[in-house]
């Protein structure tokens, strides 16, 4: 069918809505990911759609200008910003509402974002997601936390062969410090590093090429990458890092022994604002990434370098695609006249009920009309299949 421009169905670009029984499954997935983190001791914060544009765009904000509407308010006459990532908002509650609160501070949220970029897909601008952050620890026990969350909360949405894939997105920018890089060529040797595309690291940082390739060859799982890594004489910068990477390693694999773990070195897309150790979330047999965090610094009014925090956001819709599909509920009819109890007794046995709002002459078919499985009779739910 063509719509004109005005049918009332029309939506813009990048927006779809979400029908039944989509709607309910994606509610689900996302109440059984806030049950995990919730358990865990992570408190349920829920910030507005809205923020002025210098809070949400300041610190980990910072790298969402271009994926962010903005308008003007017409009351205050400043500028607003429309969220496109949930984690900027967590850490302005951080610095502000909660900043007297015991630290570490664990916080966890669920919603939609809107983002400017479109592309295609019918979601590719209204994004769920699903989070968590702690504030105020350094301790690599923080890092390790994080990503065992996010590996439950997968995990409780009924996810099989999850993968963890671990990148220390500013281990590049050690490696080239000293080489006086513009800031072009830094951009454009962190899209190379990205592409594993080694002649193009050779021609942008030639000085220090053979570490970049050596690091970029050497990825895979984990214990083989450490152990890889640690033949190669790397500035001290980086071999902090290298240790570090070691620890939480360690430290996933002592509560989670059989978890695909792998290391990417040089990894950087997606992570503009990660100061340490970051990870890619991912099951087997799916393309999309399912989630993605790491160690940022969040924006502090007491001190200028900010506050050190780690987090991470699993995006739902991609989460939902690879979960396994739920069974619908059965549906039952119910006719004018049924009790309250009887009623409820249906419903205590898992069914759905679904009331007539008048009297009927054929329940079996007004169940049918309305995708019913089966009515109520008498005393007993009697099942379309059955009859």
């Amino acid at each position: 069918m063509t719509y004109s421009n005005s049918h009332p169905a029309l939506l813009p670009t990048g927006l779809a809505d979400v029908l039944p029984p989509a709607a309910a499954a994606q509610a689900a997935a996302s109440a059984r990911a806030m049950a995990v983190f919730q358990r865990e001791g992570y408190e349920h914060a829920e910030p507005p759609m809205l923020e002025f544009e210098d809070s949400f765009l300041a610190g980990a904000g910072d790298s969402l200008t271009r994926e962010t509407f903005r308008m003007m308010d017409p009351q205050s006459q400043r500028m607003l910003a429309l969220r496109s990532d949930m984690t900027p908002q967590m850490a302005r509650l951080a610095s502000t509402r909660l900043a007297s609160a015991p630290r570490p501070l664990r916080l966890c949220y669920a919603g939609s974002v809107l983002r400017v970029s479109g592309g295609g897909s019918a979601r590719d601008r209204q994004l769920r997601q699903a989070g968590a952050e702690l504030f105020g620890s350094r301790a690599a026990e923080a890092d390790a936390e994080i990503v065992l969350l996010a590996v439950a909360a997968l995990d409780a949405i009924g996810i099989d062969d999850i993968s963890v894939d671990l990148n220390v997105p500013r281990m590049a920018g050690d490696l080239t410090a000293d080489l006086g890089l513009s800031p072009a060529t830094k951009a454009a040797l962190m899209t190379a590093l990205d592409r594993k595309d080694t002649a193009e690291m050779r021609r942008l940082a030639p000085a220090a090429a053979d570490m970049l390739i050596a690091l970029t060859n050497i990825g895979g799982p984990a214990e083989d990458a450490l152990k890889a890594a640690e033949a190669i004489a790397l500035p001290e910068a980086a071999a902090e890092r290298l240790k570090r990477l070691a620890e939480i390693t360690a430290l996933i694999r002592a509560d989670a022994p059989n978890l695909a773990l792998t290391i990417d070195f040089v990894e950087h897309r997606g992570f503009d604002y990660h100061t340490g150790v970051a990870f890619s979330l991912f099951a087997a047999g799916h393309d999309r990434e399912l989630g993605h965090g790491g160690r940022y610094r969040a924006p502090a009014l007491d001190r200028d370098n900010g506050e050190p925090a780690v987090g991470f956001s699993l995006f739902m819709d991609a989460v939902e695609a690879a979960a396994p599909k739920p069974e619908p509920p059965v549906r039952v009819y119910t006719p004018t006249g049924m009790s309250a109890e009887d009623r409820q007794k249906v419903q205590a046995l898992g069914y759905v009920t679904v009331r007539a709002l008048g009297p009927d002459a054929d329940s079996a078919a007004a169940a049918a009309a309305l995708n019913c499985a089966a009515y109520w009779r008498g005393d007993d739910v009697i099942f379309l299949k059955d009859e």
